[in-house]
């Protein structure tokens, strides 16, 4: 079932968005090689547990046991923070983050270069941002969210990456995961219609190669097949009579390719 959101539960979520927000603009000039991925969970937890009335919403969610889920080239999506994954100079890590604020979830991920990297890799980070932004475009009111994959699609295949299609975007709001599914692919004017109140999470997830993944024997870790680079941007968005707003769009506005190596 499909929870519309009032104007104050909206607000909320857009109060716990900048805590979020805040979040990831903190860990995204915290990486730089030699750092572990547990380094940036805990990072994490402690500044969002600094604000009053937030919690990390992933800690524990489905018995997930970090606070954010990390996940190292290859790596699409949930990667398990660890003390022994060390960042790498021309790795890129990709960072999701959950918060939950006064009864209320919002979702975002940023995937951020450590170091210096290849022209391949920036470019890939380059277009899935690029692609997030046409999927927040496309998010009006009256649209469908078809609408939205179709937007996504577009601009990660005529780059030559692939849309991964077995994870997608969600509803997001009461719980962490809602309904409506929202895929990164699909076909304008179908599925369900876009309304003010709904409030998604938009997360592309691209590889350089071939769409396919799989799960690691660890039960969280999805990769690519081939082994490819993945990249992983997601913003929490509200549908609302003006347009879409996003809730969790971070003081530095689009993130940015790479991160500070201080």
């Amino acid at each position: 079932m499909i929870k519309l959101k009032s104007t104050r539960e909206i607000e909320l979520m857009a109060q716990g968005g900048k805590i979020l927000a805040a979040t990831i603009d903190m860990l995204r000039e915290a990486v730089r090689p030699g750092l572990t991925t547990l380094d940036l969970d805990r990072k994490a937890e402690e500044f969002i547990r600094s604000h009053e009335g937030a919690t990390p919403a992933f800690k524990g969610l489905y018995g997930f046991p970090g606070s954010i889920c990390s996940s190292i080239n290859e790596e699409i999506v949930h990667g398990i923070p660890s003390g022994k994954r060390t960042l790498r100079d021309g790795d890129i890590v990709s960072l999701d983050v959950g918060v939950g604020f006064r009864g209320l979830f919002t979702d975002s991920a940023v995937t951020v270069a450590v170091g210096a990297v290849d022209a391949e890799t920036e470019r890939l980070l380059a277009v899935t941002q690029e692609s997030l932004e046409a999927g927040i475009a496309a998010a009006q009111p009256g649209n469908q969210i078809g609408d939205i994959g179709a937007a996504v699609q577009g601009v990660v295949e005529a780059a030559g990456y692939s849309v991964v299609r077995e994870l997608v975007g969600h509803g997001v709001g009461a719980a962490m995961h809602e309904e409506p599914q929202v895929p990164n692919f699909g076909k304008p004017h179908r599925g369900t219609k876009l309304q003010p109140g709904l409030t998604i999470a938009i997360e592309p997830m691209v590889n350089v190669g071939g769409p396919a993944v799989k799960t690691l024997a660890d039960g969280w870790t999805i990769v690519t097949v081939d082994g490819s680079r993945s990249a992983h941007f997601e913003h929490t968005v509200a549908i609302t009579a003006d347009g879409p707003v996003v809730l969790t769009r971070g003081s530095r506005g689009a993130p940015a390719l790479g991160a500070s190596a201080a």
